[in-house]
Order: structure tokens, then C-alpha cells, then sequence
């Protein structure tokens, strides 16, 4: 989603940077280069803000399905179950607590030029930096988590490979 976020505020400016002759109108009506910027990234942030909402709702319901599975569906793996919880917490902090306030301080800054000093544009960076932190420990979490049930798989299949011989060699007879 980071990818994408900054995506979309680059398109702004390769937007305006070439624009076609009818979108050079455009902007001159608008009121010119720096006024169609700030509407066209006002629309982008709104975008992103869509976006981020609407996949934390997505991983909040993967990671209840990833909890509920690994429950219920499977052999009980303390470890696997907590770094599952961990990670929906991390989730569920990102949507209901730094979401909502980046929502909040964004749209209070989204006019204000570029360059004016702001305490709510400090406060908006410092939640975003703590977004980004969050997102990194849900991928350390989630990297771990992958290890851990790819670790536990491989054993198994090395087991059931190893109870697949012990029960050929005491059941099936040996040809000749």
C-alpha cells in the first residue's frame, strides 16, 4: 500500500509536468499550476485514505481467518497462535487508533502550502513514521509466522514419509 500511496501523489506531478492541451486549459481555469496541485493531490490523499481504511479491513478479516484456522484446523501451535494474535493486534491498533488520526491531521493540512510550518504537518509525519514502524513489525511478524508454519509442515511431511515405510515394511508383503 506504501507503493502505492506514493504512487499516486507522483502521478499528480508527472500529471503536470507534460499535461495535454486540454488539460493545460484545465488547470489555467483552475487557477494555474500550484492551485490544480493542491486539488489533484486533496483527490489523492482522499484516494489513499480509501485505500488504507479498506485494506485494513481486508487483513483484519485474513488475520480472524488465519486465527480461526490455525484453532481449529490444525494441530495447536502455541508459538504460530501468538504471532497470529500479534500481528492482528498490530493491525487492529494501525486501524483504530493511527489510521483515523492521520485521516484527521491530513485533511486538516491538505491546502496548506508546501513550505508553512505547521504543528498539525509535524504531528501528521511523526503518526506517519509510527504508521511505518507498525507496518514493519506486521512483516517481521508475518515473515516469522511463514517460517514457523513452513518449518512445521516440512516436518511433517518428513514424519508421515517416515510412518508411510514403517507401515509398508509391517504390512505389505515384500515381492520377489
Amino acid at each position: 500500500m506504501d507503493l502505492v500511496a506514493t504512487q499516486n501523489f507522483r502521478s499528480v506531478d508527472r500529471l503536470l509536468s507534460t499535461p495535454s492541451a486540454q488539460a493545460s486549459e484545465h488547470i489555467r481555469a483552475m487557477g494555474g499550476h500550484d492551485t490544480a496541485r493542491a486539488f489533484l493531490r486533496y483527490q489523492v490523499s482522499e484516494q489513499n485514505r480509501w485505500y488504507f481504511e479498506n485494506w485494513e479491513r481486508i487483513q483484519i478479516g485474513l488475520g480472524m481467518l488465519l486465527l480461526l484456522v490455525l484453532l481449529f484446523g490444525s494441530v495447536a501451535d502455541r508459538f504460530a497462535l501468538l504471532l497470529t494474535v500479534l500481528m492482528l493486534a498490530v493491525v487492529l491498533a494501525m486501524h483504530f487508533f493511527l489510521t483515523p488520526e492521520i485521516t484527521r491531521l491530513g485533511r486538516s493540512i491538505d491546502f496548506t502550502p508546501q513550505g508553512t510550518p505547521s504543528s498539525e504537518r509535524a504531528r501528521f509525519w511523526n503518526f506517519h513514521g509510527a504508521y511505518s514502524g507498525a507496518e514493519l513489525v506486521k512483516l517481521g511478524l508475518g515473515v516469522a509466522l511463514a517460517a514457523r508454519l513452513l518449518r512445521r509442515k516440512k516436518r511433517r511431511e518428513i514424519a508421515g514419509s517416515d510412518a508411510d515405510a514403517t507401515y509398508r515394511a509391517a504390512h505389505i508383503p515384500a515381492r520377489e
